[in-house]
């Protein structure tokens, strides 16, 4: 049975002031916390329901196990309806970001994205096209968010994100720009290339001035109908399918 120290110890890390204060987020149902078994990532506590405690996999003997019940899962979950577990995972530290590492590669770059569910989409699209890296400006959403987390449906643990201070990152960068603009060249007629950086702008106002002044190479998804614009989640599917398709 939880405490209601530790019932409110949980709560809070719903919030970021109190993640990014414990070094601690949440993880909810079995399929996604499975996909930080074999990461970096490393597991604090798991929280379950006994009834579902068979889809459990074997487990080190460093992460803690609690038993709760559904009404207390029902006090400690992000979502309307509990999925039986529940995981606090701690938070690594920023990664430092090499410029070499982005060598001979497309890098997806997210300058401003808001939308706790568009970061998680975002995320869960480059781990299914094979993209390693993403590069978020410091104004982005935190990938930690519970709604964020949730929508990667684990593949935040194989992704790698980078906070960084965009501007300046652009400066030091060698490799080709990319932008998506609405000005832009069609993306299915651009020379892509081997390797560039290609960035993708927040919901309501785009790509910020100061990042456009970096972008060597404006690209766009041709508009066929009348819409005003795209969703920057859907754009990221549609460039990853698109570099994909070039690169092999």
């Amino acid at each position: 049975m939880l405490s209601k120290s530790q019932i409110s110890f949980i709560k809070s890390l719903h919030q970021k002031k109190y993640r990014k204060e414990h070094g601690l987020f949440i993880v909810e149902g079995i399929k996604s916390i499975k996909e930080f078994f074999q990461s970096s990532y490393q597991i604090h506590t798991i929280f379950y329901n006994s009834e579902q405690y068979n889809l459990l996999p074997k487990l080190p003997a460093n992460i803690n196990l609690f038993e709760v019940k559904n009404a207390e899962l029902d006090k400690i979950s992000t979502l309307q309806t509990p999925q039986g577990f529940l995981a606090l995972i701690h938070i690594p530290k920023n990664k430092e970001l090499a410029l070499k590492e982005l060598k001979n590669q497309f890098t997806l770059v997210l300058d401003g994205v808001q939308d706790p569910g568009n970061m998680g989409t975002i995320i869960r699209t480059a781990d299914w096209f094979g993209f390693k890296n993403i590069i978020c400006s410091a104004d982005c959403v935190e990938v930690f968010n519970p709604k964020t987390v949730q929508a990667t449906m684990g593949s935040l643990a194989r992704v790698n994100i980078y906070e960084t201070d965009l501007p300046a990152l652009l400066e030091k960068n060698t490799i080709p720009v990319f932008g998506a603009l609405l000005d832009g060249e069609s993306i299915y007629k651009t020379q892509w290339g081997a390797e560039g950086l290609v960035i993708l702008g927040n919901e309501g106002k785009g790509i910020s001035a100061e990042v456009i002044k970096k972008i060597n190479k404006p690209v766009t998804i041709p508009r066929i109908g009348e819409a005003e614009s795209l969703n920057v989640a859907v754009s990221a599917a549609i460039f990853c399918a698109e570099l994909v398709r070039v690169r092999n």
